[in-house]
């Protein structure tokens, strides 16, 4: 029994309530557990999607800017890499999920607008432009996901370890508690019973 906790009748309420919100707890947790790891399992197969995507976009990307080289050479392509301006509008914002933040990347998706002369260049070069274009949109796409799928692995075992912990320590202790006083006090009812009968019994004799 938990120490300092004599077998009252006040005790047993206290511990009654106890072990009643340790199973709230405890359904709580564990459904939390289990949504949590549905969603984490759906952003797995979606991260398995994209990363497809960006492995064949990637490859034609590159097969396009290698065609792209050799048809205006690599300096010219290089010199022409030169004129796209850096994009500062990413930006990381949060939703949340059973407590959870979970990120969210945002910046400008605007069409893709050459900054070169097309007189320069070839259709390889716009074809590579394009395709590597899309390869920036699915790598943010990917690292969000991969971002919240490693929140909420944390969060899963987080969330199951409190989960055991109320399964297997706290409600077996206070179902034992409980037990215990409810005995206690039985017996302690049923000792005052038989005092008072006795007592009662010579009371009449």
């Amino acid at each position: 029994m938990e120490r300092g906790m004599t077998p009252t009748k006040g005790n047993l309420i206290k511990a009654r309530n106890t072990l009643k919100l340790s199973g709230q707890g405890y359904e709580l947790l564990d459904k939390k557990r289990n949504i949590l790891t549905m969603e984490m399992m759906s952003l797995i197969d979606r991260a398995q999607l994209v990363q497809s995507k960006i492995d064949s976009t990637f490859k034609d990307a590159y097969h396009a800017l290698q065609s792209a080289n050799i048809t205006l050479g690599i300096s010219n392509v290089e010199q022409l890499g030169y004129t796209f301006a850096e994009d500062e509008s990413v930006v990381v914002r949060f939703r949340s999920i059973m407590g959870v933040d979970i990120p969210m990347v945002d910046y400008d998706k605007k069409p893709p607008e050459p900054k070169y002369g097309f007189s320069r260049t070839s259709s390889s070069l716009d074809e590579a432009y394009e395709k590597f274009n899309q390869v920036k949109d699915l790598t943010a796409e990917l690292a969000e996901i991969e971002n919240a799928v490693y929140r909420l692995a944390m969060n899963v075992m987080k969330t199951k370890k409190r989960a055991n912990a109320l399964k297997n320590i706290i409600i077996p202790k206070y179902t034992e508690i409980v037990k215990y006083i409810q005995d206690y006090l039985e017996e302690k009812e049923r000792e005052n019973f038989s005092r008072l009968k006795v007592i009662k019994s010579r009371n009449s004799g």
